[in-house]
């Protein structure tokens, strides 16, 4: 990279970025840090590519970079991640947002009048992603959001200060443990579902993810087995639980829901075609 007292312009800083990282969203990547950085909309570089930047923004810049090409996700150089058009806070504490958890929002939004109250529990919240998009897209809800690590909780109603969001009560507490004496039109969950031994684990951005929040016995189903169990206690007749799953968990978690006493089971794929969440109703 240029010295911090050489002359540089957006498009150059940006192509030299994009060629040290020489990853499938190098660009991207860059383009998000320098808008962190300038406090910029992406658009703001394609509009004015040859504007030079001020030294300490290079610098600081550069500083992300460095820590980026060591593998640091992006949404934590930032402090931030978009889901559901919502500028969500993340930390080291939270679970970074993926695009496929956006399919158990839509699927639980299909069940969700607008028209009416609704009681909501959305288990492991991490940084309310799902809660928030919920809230958002359906204000009449109430809902309560748990999660069992206090710095997660803590992140995510700060989040909801920020965005002026108030229907959601925020709860610590091992899944259903805060519900106690209560019941719900509907439980959501994107707990943690992959296999301790899985490699993945060890690869890419997930390396600095909490563990905790994505990790759960050897086949990925210590955790989805006792939301199942406890969920059902916790529904109204009738009431739907939803949980995120693995691709290739299909089959065992509707079994897990069907032999827990859920019916009309059903999985639900995601925008690659990869079973993705599982729903199940409660018996009326």
């Amino acid at each position: 990279m240029n010295q911090a007292t050489d002359p540089i312009s957006i498009r150059q800083l940006l192509e030299q970025a994009t060629r040290l990282l020489n990853t499938e969203s190098a660009r991207l990547d860059a383009e998000v840090l320098l808008g962190h950085v300038l406090q910029q909309p992406r658009s703001h570089f394609h509009a004015w590519p040859e504007k030079l930047l001020p030294a300490a923004s290079r610098k600081h810049f550069n500083q992300l970079l460095q820590r980026r090409l060591k593998g640091e996700p992006v949404a934590y150089l930032t402090g931030e991640r978009e889901f559901w058009s919502l500028p969500l806070t993340v930390t080291t504490d939270t679970l970074i947002p993926r695009p496929e958890t956006e399919t158990l929002v839509a699927r639980a939004l299909e069940r969700i009048p607008a028209d009416r109250p609704h009681t909501i529990a959305d288990l492991g919240t991490g940084s309310g992603a799902i809660a928030f998009a919920i809230a958002r897209e359906r204000p009449l809800c109430r809902i309560i959001a748990t999660d069992i690590a206090t710095a997660a909780i803590e992140v995510a109603h700060n989040t909801a200060r920020r965005l002026g969001i108030h229907s959601i009560e925020f709860r610590t507490g091992y899944w259903c443990k805060p519900l106690t004496g209560m019941r719900f039109d509907m439980i959501v969950s994107n707990p943690p579902y992959i296999a301790t031994t899985n490699p993945h684990l060890e690869s890419g951005d997930v390396r600095f993810e909490p563990r905790t929040a994505l990790a759960s016995g050897p086949q990925g189903m210590d955790d989805l087995t006792p939301i199942a169990q406890c969920a059902i206690n916790h529904l109204e007749p009738g009431g739907w639980l939803l949980m995120e799953h693995g691709y290739d968990q299909g089959e065992l978690t509707r079994q897990l829901l069907e032999a827990t006493g859920f019916v009309e089971v059903i999985t639900y794929t995601d925008d690659a075609g990869l079973d993705r969440v599982v729903a199940g109703k409660s018996c009326p």
